[in-house]
């Protein structure tokens, strides 16, 4: 039998997409636009989130290479067989399937695309040592370019046909957080409470969305001393009255990620705790007021800083007050260009979609022990910002 080493596999009917086959080609129109600036010809991107976002595939890995090739009038999605047609009916553009029948076989398939002796684009922030080794081996590059830092500039401003998924999102993280705070009394488990908030999330995204693939939606919801950190996974922990409690609602939708984020105490909230949250709430409501285009992420950092400095808490900051939303997940994607830290300039502009979620540590044995988040996400806009999220914050709402 003749085993190939990549074929086509166009397998029943091309399947709605998230967007549409415009958004995908103007997407596109800007990467080449890029590769034309910095004398590309041709891109093999390999991240999750780049090839979605330029094709709309969604790979799910499992230790096998992905990519998506991209030259001046083809993009291809190089996808693994044991997909079957689902990256050729779930992409905006073509795909071949390489088999693993031998070692290379990615390779092969995206040199049928590329060709040699050409000058190539990369990621390299997402590609090892092994990949980039391959990656040179095989295509035998006259020249390489770094096209991460570019990519990564293009995704931060969202188109309309974006904004409006992310609205999607965020008004879905509202439903979960809703369902989590309905689900909070003494003696439930914290994974119990995790279960209401992703089911009710999950459900709400398949209404709005019957044509889409559902997948990684999740929740973390934190009790006690695992408040302590934003990303601690759920415990069997059962909630007691008086504990802080952290909501975290996580929707994803084709790629996109959302988030709600809020403090709450079950039953009441003692006078040292409540000091603590008050503060970090202004710190939180400084922070939206000051979302506008122009003003830079460090400049905003600078002065929830010394907001926080003159009240004797900024010790106790955990991490940046905020990021950049879109094609982004925990396991994949970042436009950390985007961020609200003292070392990132960038400049918010009209478009850009990002958190303000100041958070406050306070360690074990003080008064006020726990950790202090709320979370909402903005859409900078010629005037200003756009609050998207819903659910209400503060001691006012949040004491269950």
């Amino acid at each position: 039998m003749e085993r190939p080493e990549f074929y086509s596999f166009h397998n029943g009917e091309k399947a709605a997409l998230p967007f549409s086959q415009t958004e995908y080609d103007t997407r596109l129109m800007g990467l080449r636009t890029i590769m034309d600036a910095h004398g590309v010809e041709v891109a093999v991107l390999t991240s999750m989130h780049n090839i979605a976002y330029y094709s709309g595939f969604l790979y799910c890995a499992f230790g096998r290479p992905y990519g998506l090739v991209v030259t001046a009038d083809q993009a291809v999605v190089i996808a693994a067989g044991i997909d079957g047609g689902q990256p050729w009916r779930r992409c905006a553009c073509d795909a071949l399937t390489y088999t693993d029948w031998q070692r290379g076989n990615f390779w092969r398939a995206v040199l049928s695309v590329t060709g040699t002796a050409r000058v190539a684009g990369y990621e390299g922030d997402h590609m090892t040592l092994a990949a980039r080794q391959a990656f040179s081996d095989t295509l035998a590059p006259r020249d390489t370019v770094d096209l991460a830092p570019m990519t990564m500039r293009q995704r931060m401003v969202k188109s309309a046909a974006e904004r409006d998924l992310i609205r999607a999102g965020a008004a879905v993280a509202d439903i979960g957080g809703w369902a989590m705070k309905t689900a909070i009394r003494e003696g439930v488990r914290e994974i119990e409470v995790a279960m209401a908030g992703r089911n009710a999330m999950e459900l709400e995204i398949a209404h709005r969305f019957p044509d889409a693939e559902y997948r990684d939606t999740w929740v973390w919801f934190q009790s006690g001393l695992n408040t302590d950190g934003a990303h601690n996974p759920v415990t069997g922990r059962r909630l007691q009255r008086g504990d802080i409690l952290n909501l975290n609602a996580f929707p994803m939708i084709s790629g996109y990620y959302t988030a709600l984020e809020r403090t709450l105490f079950l039953g009441e909230v003692d006078d040292a705790s409540r000091a603590i949250w008050e503060a970090n709430v202004k710190a939180h409501e400084l922070g939206m007021s000051l979302m506008r285009p122009g003003i830079r992420c460090s400049e905003i950092t600078r002065e929830i800083n010394d907001f926080l400095s003159a009240r004797g808490l900024l010790q106790y900051r955990s991490f940046g007050y905020g990021h950049s939303f879109g094609m982004l997940s925990h396991y994949y994607g970042r436009e950390a260009g985007l961020e609200l830290r003292e070392d990132i300039d960038t400049g918010l502009e009209p478009g850009m979609v990002i958190s303000m979620e100041p958070m406050l540590t306070i360690p074990e044995g003080q008064p006020g022990a726990g950790g202090y988040r709320e979370h909402d996400i903005l859409i900078i806009t010629d005037e200003g910002a756009e609050n998207i999220t819903g659910f209400p914050y503060g001691p006012a709402h949040n004491v269950v």
